[in-house]
């Protein structure tokens, strides 16, 4: 039973990399590889792109999803992934059961990782959940006076025998409708994680992470369940120059 919605924020303007939702990875736009990932998810229903930008619209129904579009109150870079969220919610003819955050951020997703990510929530009886790699790395802060978060420096463990830790990747993330609402969060209640690898935990921000996610591909044997291919760069729409990643970027 198909009992959630996607919901892809796919706004048109971008501070860290203009247009990069609508650049072209293997002949196809951006957002084109979490709508193809949704669409060979076996959990999720109707996919909605949350956009205010008229080619991502175009784009977005050409390859199957249905569009909110959204106003520009909450389309500048402050606006947040939860603003985007809740105005499709209201937007749609009726309320999902759950609801699905991708972000077109993450090409490298499989359907069977939004699968998981659902059931892992269902299974645990849960009322958010998201995708994580685990992490085995000592951590620090403060550079000036290195200090250790995950360890302490003078009783030096090996590395497996560290408390795992779980690096939010930024992929998947599920909430039960009702309590999304009510949060406005897309943390809430008892969350769990949903591992996923590593190899499939790439985000684009940057031309440079486009050749990283490019060789990260190529691991999945030259063709990536619910997407096409291997990730090929058109340098044509990829833009030249310093990139400064600005908050909202990906909403």
């Amino acid at each position: 039973m198909k009992q959630a919605t996607a919901i892809i924020p796919a706004r048109g303007g971008s501070k860290g990399v203009p247009r990069k939702n609508v650049w072209q990875l293997n002949g196809k736009p951006l957002i084109c590889w979490s709508i193809e990932a949704a669409q060979a998810a076996e959990l999720v229903g109707p996919i909605v792109v949350s956009t205010d930008d008229a080619e991502i619209a175009e784009v977005s129904r050409a390859a199957g999803a249905e569009v909110v579009m959204r106003p520009a109150a909450i389309s500048g870079d402050a606006a947040s992934s939860e603003d985007a969220l809740l105005h499709a919610l209201e937007n749609l003819d009726a309320l999902p059961d759950l609801t699905v955050f991708l972000q077109c951020t993450s090409p490298l997703t499989h359907g069977g990782d939004i699968d998981a990510c659902i059931r892992t929530l269902i299974e645990a009886e849960a009322d958010s959940a998201f995708t994580a790699t685990e992490s085995n790395r000592f951590i620090w802060n403060n550079k000036a006076n290195a200090t250790g978060v995950n360890h302490n420096g003078a009783e030096r463990k090996r590395r497996q025998d560290l408390e795992p830790e779980y690096s939010e990747n930024g992929a998947v993330y599920v909430m039960r409708t009702r309590g999304f609402l009510q949060s406005r969060h897309r943390f809430f209640g008892k969350t769990v994680i949903s591992e996923m690898p590593a190899t499939r935990s790439w985000e684009i921000d940057s031309p440079e992470d486009i050749r990283i996610a490019q060789a990260l591909a190529a691991l999945s044997a030259g063709r990536i369940p619910g997407n096409a291919g291997v990730i090929e760069v058109d340098d044509d729409r990829v833009s030249p120059g310093p990139f400064d990643t600005g908050p909202g970027d990906s909403t």
